[in-house]
C-alpha cells in the first residue's frame, strides 16, 4: 500500500463549507468525498472542482434498503458518478426490521447495477448491518456480490459499539474493505468526540498495516466530525484538517 490515495470528506468543513475546496488545494490534498449531486448541479459540481484540480473519489449518495426498488435507486445515480469519475458509491443502509432475505436480494440487485458501471458500493460502518466485523461479514455473505463492500470507519467502530478495538475488528474484514473513513475518537460508546487524527485512541499505524497486508489500495479521507457542544470557527475547522494531514506525514503515508 505504501502512500495512501488520501481524499477529504468536503462535510467536515460544515458549517463553512464555501472555502473547503480553496483549503484543501492549498494543503496539497487532490481528493474528495462529496454528495451525489442532483442532475442539474453535476456540470456545475464538476467545474468547481477541476476549478481547485480536486477530483472525486467517493460520492456519497442513497441505497435505501428498506425499499423494493434499491436498485432503481441506485442507478440514478450513477450518471453522476460516470460524469464524475468516482468509482465508489459511500451509502448507509439500515434495514429497520425489513426481513434480511429481502435486503440481501435488494443488496445484491443494487450491487449488479453497480457493476454494470464500474462502480463498488461501499456501506458504512452504521447499524444495524454493518455495526462492527461480525454484522459486516453477515451482510456481505447474504449479499454475495463482489461489488458490495465495506467503507471501514475508524471511529464509528468505537461510537457504535462497546470495547472496540479499530485494528482487531479491521482484521477479518480487512479484504472486502472499499474505502476508509479515517476519523480518531476518544473511544466512547455514542460519544461524539472526533477531533483531529493523532489525539484520539485510533491505533492508524496498525489500521494502515492491516490494509497494507489485505493490498488494499481504495482510497482513505478524512473525516472529521469535532466535539459535542463545541463553537465550531472556520480556523478550527481548517486547522484540525491540516494537523490531521501532518500527522499522516508523520507516519509516512502521505
Amino acid at each position: 500500500m505504501g502512500k495512501i490515495t488520501l481524499a477529504c470528506r468536503v462535510q467536515s468543513y460544515a458549517p463553512f463549507l464555501a472555502g473547503a475546496h480553496g483549503h484543501l488545494a492549498s494543503l496539497g490534498i487532490h481528493h474528495v468525498e462529496i454528495p451525489v449531486p442532483q442532475p442539474a448541479e453535476v456540470d456545475t459540481v464538476a467545474a468547481q472542482l477541476r476549478r481547485f484540480e480536486l477530483t472525486a473519489t467517493t460520492l456519497h449518495g442513497e441505497c435505501d434498503v428498506r425499499r423494493p426498488d434499491t436498485a432503481a435507486q441506485v442507478a440514478a445515480q450513477m450518471p453522476a458518478l460516470a460524469a464524475l469519475g468516482a468509482r465508489i458509491l459511500f451509502v448507509s443502509v439500515k434495514a429497520e426490521g425489513t426481513p434480511l432475505p429481502a435486503v440481501y436480494q435488494r443488496l445484491k440487485a443494487a450491487g449488479e447495477v453497480a457493476a454494470q458501471h464500474g462502480v463498488t458500493i461501499a456501506l458504512e460502518t452504521h447499524p444495524d448491518l454493518v455495526t462492527n466485523a461480525a454484522t459486516a461479514l453477515a451482510t456481505l455473505r447474504g449479499v454475495d456480490h463482489p461489488n458490495v463492500r465495506i467503507n471501514f470507519d475508524t471511529a464509528n467502530i468505537y461510537f457504535y459499539n462497546h470495547d472496540a478495538d479499530a485494528v482487531a475488528e479491521l482484521r477479518p474484514i480487512a479484504p472486502l474493505v472499499a474505502s476508509v473513513h479515517l476519523k480518531d475518537t476518544n473511544g466512547g460508546y455514542r460519544c461524539w468526540h472526533f477531533p483531529a487524527l493523532g489525539r484520539g485512541v485510533v491505533n492508524f499505524g496498525g489500521v494502515f498495516e492491516v490494509l497494507e497486508a489485505a493490498d488494499f489500495h481504495g482510497p482513505c479521507t478524512l473525516e472529521i466530525e469535532g466535539l459535542e457542544g463545541e463553537q465550531k470557527t472556520e480556523r478550527l475547522v481548517c486547522d484540525r484538517i491540516a494537523e490531521s494531514l501532518g500527522y499522516l506525514r508523520g507516519l509516512g503515508r502521505v
